[in-house]
């Protein structure tokens, strides 16, 4: 079984300029996934790829072992370019380079850091023992439930319940999770799929029992790095 460890990390970023390298906790932020990228690969047949169009990464990459030829299209290093298609493209690469098919692709969000390697292996062993599902991608249980407490316009003006539902409390109410955007396992099939979509009828989920949330603002960077310099983290990552 081969799999593809991908890290995408594009040189411009509005919410927080230069987030990939920032430091966190003495780190450049972009070293903790390389390094759940390398605890994976200790257990699987595992290449690590970097996709960027930003020499600093490749440098810090470089620097704990890991090495890339593949330089992103400037048509994928914008902000508006679609993960999926980077993700793509840089399999192609690699198969080609490799001469090889991979049977799945893991993509790991450098501003998702907060995962252990236990997450990555359980959900790895979920979808790969599930022959129907395309893909797999890490959850928390929300604080807020359409059933219970978040409500949207409706049609008369007024505004109600996002989903219809005789709960009393929220904790009664259906389950609903948070995409916290750390990590995606992907059965190659994924790829040659006409449309491509994240979240499809073939998806399965992996909810986390701790904290994990992505960066998208400069107070979430704040947050992230008091856990840290606090050993406020229940967790090894």
């Amino acid at each position: 079984m081969n799999v593809l460890i991908t890290l995408c990390a594009r040189a411009g970023s509005k919410g927080i300029p230069g987030k990939n390298i920032k430091p966190l906790n003495g780190k450049p932020l972009l070293v903790y996934s390389l390094n759940s990228a390398k605890q994976f690969a200790e257990r699987y047949r595992c290449h690590i790829v970097i996709s960027t169009d930003d020499e600093q990464v490749k440098k810090i990459a470089a620097q704990l072992g890991v090495y890339t030829e593949y330089i992103r299209p400037t048509k994928l290093a914008t902000d508006t370019a679609g993960k999926i298609d980077t993700i793509a493209d840089v399999l192609a690469y690699e198969e080609q380079r490799n001469g090889l098919q991979y049977d799945y692709v893991l993509d790991l969000d450098i501003t998702s850091p907060l995962r252990t390697i236990e997450d990555l292996v359980r959900a790895f062993e979920m979808i790969d023992s599930d022959k129907a599902a395309l893909n797999i991608f890490s959850v928390n249980p929300a604080n807020k439930n359409p059933y219970f407490n978040m409500v949207e316009k409706q049609d008369n003006g007024y505004y109600g319940l996002i989903k219809n539902g005789n709960f009393l409390t929220r904790q009664s109410a259906t389950p609903v999770y948070d995409m916290n955007a750390s990590f995606y396992f992907y059965r190659r099939a994924f790829f040659d799929l006409a449309e491509r979509k994240v979240i499809n009828d073939r998806s399965l989920i992996f909810a986390m029992d701790h904290i994990c949330f992505d960066l998208d603002h400069p107070i979430d960077f704040e947050f992230m790095s008091f856990l840290f310099e606090n050993d406020k983290l229940n967790f090894q990552i």
